[in-house]
């Protein structure tokens, strides 16, 4: 069988599309995980994070939105405890790819200075595992509690949803 190949601008129009996203995970010295609370949702809490621009890498993403979202100029490596995978779901007719990257221990003092913007969070705490997942569906507190082992051992986590 002989293929025929396809410009670029033709052979795009044939594969999957998706969006990509970025964030870093955050805890404190005393190892329990900083989470912030969406403004478009009562119960979604998440990283500082989110959509990677035209021309942005993921961690470039990831550095960008954690500023924009904390006022927190990170200046960490570049470890990456995940990367996450959804389908098309429900009004979202793409893909939904993501990067979570490690973001270190953050101090009392510098989780005291973190500014919220006010069109992406209502609020930010900093809790354990045990007092996180009341505050979590079952599939964002797995998410967190898989991305936290991470952390712990050093192996990247593949999660899909």
């Amino acid at each position: 069988m002989t293929r025929e190949w396809l410009p670029p601008e033709q052979y795009i129009e044939t594969i999957a599309r998706s969006t990509s996203y970025a964030c870093l995970y955050f805890t404190d010295t005393r190892g329990r995980p900083v989470q912030l609370k969406a403004t478009y949702s009562s119960d979604v809490w998440q990283w500082p994070g989110g959509n990677m621009d035209p021309g942005e890498t993921p961690w470039e993403c990831a550095l960008r939105e954690c500023f924009e979202e904390t006022a927190i100029s990170f200046d960490g490596p570049q470890k990456l405890l995940g990367a996450a995978f959804g389908l098309p779901r429900g009004q979202w007719p793409v893909n939904h790819t993501g990067f979570i990257f490690d973001g270190d221990e953050l101090t009392d003092e510098q989780i005291e200075g973190i500014v919220l913007d006010p069109d992406e969070h209502t609020d930010l705490r900093v809790h354990t595992l045990a007092e996180w997942e009341p505050l979590m569906g079952p599939q964002k507190f797995e998410r967190l509690r898989k991305v936290h082992e991470a952390r712990h051992t050093g192996i990247a986590v593949y999660l899909e949803r």
